[in-house]
């Protein structure tokens, strides 16, 4: 089972990435730094960020609902919370046009998104992909794309079968969770 894409904290955690960088940034570095995030958060705490699926694409690993609601316009008479907060983009960039109420996201989050800028922001698109190519989960996906599941960060990250077991275990329940809070 895998956790709930929840489009308020994705907003909420670019909305805070487009900040630091002043507002603007090539939607492709937005997604690596997302995903660098998600995958720091899950290596330290079992738990990512943004709580998108992942997946291997040419240019390295990808938050995938991320780069849906980057790449596709909205479907009639829906709501997006992305769009109201991000822009669509414009010679591959995207823009910061209204900062989310902070209601999702904890202290240590903020401060993790803080510290992944801080290690990456300065690093070019480029230089992302080539960084992300390194990372053991991501597979050559060859023009496809490949799913990059929540194990396979985790033992890319040396961690033991027993704390995969048991973060998988924690991550079924918050699921289940999800599910039974969810209206119908």
């Amino acid at each position: 089972m895998v956790l709930r894409f929840n489009e308020r904290r994705a907003t909420e955690a670019a909305a805070r990435l487009l900040k630091l960088r002043g507002g603007r940034m090539k939607y492709l570095k937005l997604i690596k730094l997302l995903y660098f995030l998600d995958r720091e958060a899950l290596l330290r705490w079992g738990r990512p960020v943004t709580t998108d699926r992942y997946v291997s694409m040419d240019n390295g690993p990808v938050v995938s609902r991320i780069y849906e609601l980057i790449s596709e316009e909205p479907a009639p008479g829906t709501e997006s919370v992305w769009r109201n907060h991000i822009s669509a983009p414009a010679n591959w960039d995207v823009q910061l046009m209204r900062e989310p109420e902070t209601e999702e996201l904890s202290r240590a989050e903020e401060a993790l998104i803080e510290e992944i800028f801080a290690n990456y922001g300065k690093m070019n698109r480029w230089d992302l992909v080539n960084l992300s190519h390194q990372f053991r989960e991501w597979r050559n996906p060859e023009g496809s794309a490949l799913p990059i599941s929540y194990e396979d960060i985790l033992r890319a990250g040396n961690k033991s079968d027993e704390e995969i077991a048991a973060t998988e275990a924690e991550l079924d329940s918050l699921a289940a969770a999800e599910s039974l809070l969810q209206p119908a």
